[in-house]
């Protein structure tokens, strides 16, 4: 079993150093992965409701920004030579897909291969009001936006065209190096969601979930797959607990329900704290999950 680390990078207490000792030890300690959130844009009000708290509320105010994760991880490959690098998740359809494909390369470029790349399609509305870009059939606009990726991935010569984008011939260097691309992890517990996954995916993202809807989410993955002809070795399959409490029993069941990755949460008080924090999750976790 892999553990991994959601880190959330929140204004002001992730600064240069809390970054190099969060790479430090994530490389030293064994973690699989360490995941970083993206909104560009948080409020103060809004109407939105947050999917994985009751309130309906992201734990996080809004002059809590959280730094963008595409720079955090390209700071992270120069300080690991090990972890792989996740994006938990990004926001596609409110994203220009051209900067998207070239941001992801580079990392994986500069990472040596280590990027995984986690998308979904947003729940803040007000967030794809701020950076003027549609709401409504944001589910289409991001499986064109990654078709618009993938293409500047893979092809020598990149072209697409599409109701939402159009993609002259062009070149994109450098390419990722994993081939035929750096796997797509979708975010969401949906059954729209899993179809994605289904369709298009490497792997799948779930959050805040108890094993037992692990479990129940599977199954519906599994028979969506068996539909387009794939197999469940083709998805990696990875669950945070998020804001649930976790021991090492919930990550036994986790794995019990098909689960290949843990991603456990860091909600450190500052650089000080974080070394001794992380120590505690590998001893209790990252050890114990090599023999499972």
């Amino acid at each position: 079993m892999k553990i991994s680390l959601f880190a959330p990078l929140a204004n002001p207490i992730a600064d240069a150093d809390y970054l190099r000792e969060l790479g430090t030890c994530v490389d030293e300690l064994g973690f699989h992965s360490v995941w970083l959130a993206e909104h560009v844009v948080l409020f103060d009000e809004y109407k939105s409701r947050y999917p994985y708290a009751a309130d309906g509320r992201i734990p996080a105010g809004g002059e809590n920004g959280i730094i963008d994760p595409f720079t955090a991880l390209s700071f992270l490959a120069a300080v690991t030579k090990r972890v792989r690098l996740g994006s938990g998740i990004c926001l596609v359809p409110q994203r220009n897909p051209v900067y998207t494909a070239k941001e992801t390369a580079s990392i994986d470029w500069l990472s040596g291969g280590r990027l995984d790349f986690g998308v979904g399609i947003g729940w803040l509305a007000e967030e794809f009001e701020a950076t003027a870009t549609p709401f409504e059939k944001r589910a289409d606009r991001c499986r064109s936006y990654l078709e618009v990726i993938r293409r500047l991935w893979c092809d020598p010569v990149s072209e697409y065209e599409d109701e939402y984008y159009r993609l002259p011939a062009c070149r994109q260097y450098p390419k990722p190096v994993q081939t035929p691309h750096p796997p797509i992890f979708f975010g969401g517990e949906s059954n729209p969601a899993l179809r994605r996954v289904a369709d298009l995916g490497q792997g799948w993202y779930g959050f805040n979930l108890e094993p037992e809807q692990l479990k129940e989410r599977l199954a519906t993955l599994h028979g969506l797959l068996a539909e387009r002809g794939r197999q469940r070795s083709e998805i990696e399959v990875v669950v945070s607990p998020y804001l649930l409490d976790c021991d090492f029993e919930k990550v036994k069941r986790y794995r019990e329900a098909g689960a290949d990755q843990v991603v456990l949460v860091n909600f450190s008080p500052g650089r000080e704290a974080l070394r001794g924090l992380l120590e505690g999750l590998a001893e209790e976790f990252v050890e114990p999950a090599r023999a499972l």
